[in-house]
């Protein structure tokens, strides 16, 4: 579904902050993406909806090089790749309801008569049912996440990006953010990316783990693979253990 080869972006520095990334992923697996803070997750995350672009390389979608494509092709590319973003990117001027619809309107060829049909069941399904009245000032961080997710699963999507989805969440409303992204993965049968620092979120949402380090690809193997690992920084990245 997804091929990324020979990525390599720079940004203000000579040195850049993905160089040559190469990895596939296919229809239906649920990655995660890991690393320290400033390793370039989220925008490798980004390159795989063309919000970014590569310096050098090429990234396709369903066979589609999507680094190479006008705006309007790329467009209908992003009608089947929803991105949930940090801390929701809600329209704090807008209703609930009316965030996801904005989704629902510009990004699915349904019929209108549906549309309201079409947010509600995207709301139950993140047990959000009866706040679409609401404004995003009158709901708490972890249900933003949420009506994130809602607004993702609106559309229909094959295919999720989360950038660190339980990030500023307690531990009881991160677990419920997880289950959530399995729940979705599972009924919705898509093709989930996840970038997080959650150790959880690895063990109990991802089936695969890509980890990046000063810019390169250091680990690309099955999640309970990365806790078996013998290298020194995986272990102490993953442990919390400088031995």
């Amino acid at each position: 579904m997804i091929k990324v080869k020979n990525l390599i972006k720079y940004f203000s520095s000579s040195i850049p902050i993905l160089n040559n990334i190469s990895f596939e992923i296919s229809k239906g697996e649920t990655i995660a993406i890991i690393g320290q803070s400033g390793v370039g997750k989220s925008v490798l995350l980004k390159h795989l909806n063309g919000l970014i672009k590569p310096d050098k390389g090429n990234v396709w979608v369903n066979n589609v090089l999507i680094n190479e494509i006008s705006f309007n092709a790329l467009q209908e590319i992003r009608k089947k790749m929803a991105m949930v973003f940090q801390f929701g990117a809600l329209f704090d001027s807008m209703t609930i309801e009316d965030n996801i619809l904005l989704a629902v309107k510009n990004l699915t060829n349904l019929d209108r008569s549906k549309f309201i049909e079409r947010v509600n069941n995207s709301l139950n399904m993140v047990d959000l049912d009866n706040i679409g009245s609401l404004m995003p000032s009158e709901i708490s961080g972890g249900m933003k996440k949420r009506v994130g997710i809602a607004r993702a699963i609106a559309i229909n999507p094959e295919c999720i990006l989360y950038d660190e989805p339980t990030t500023g969440l307690d531990p009881i409303t991160s677990d419920k953010i997880n289950k959530l992204i399995k729940k979705v993965s599972s009924k919705k049968k898509v093709t989930s990316i996840v970038v997080t620092h959650n150790m959880k979120t690895l063990q109990h949402v991802a089936n695969r783990v890509i980890m990046l380090y000063e810019g390169s690809i250091i680990f690309d193997d099955e999640t309970e693979h990365l806790f078996k690992s013998k290298d020194k920084y995986i272990k102490y990245f993953v442990t919390g253990e400088d031995k």
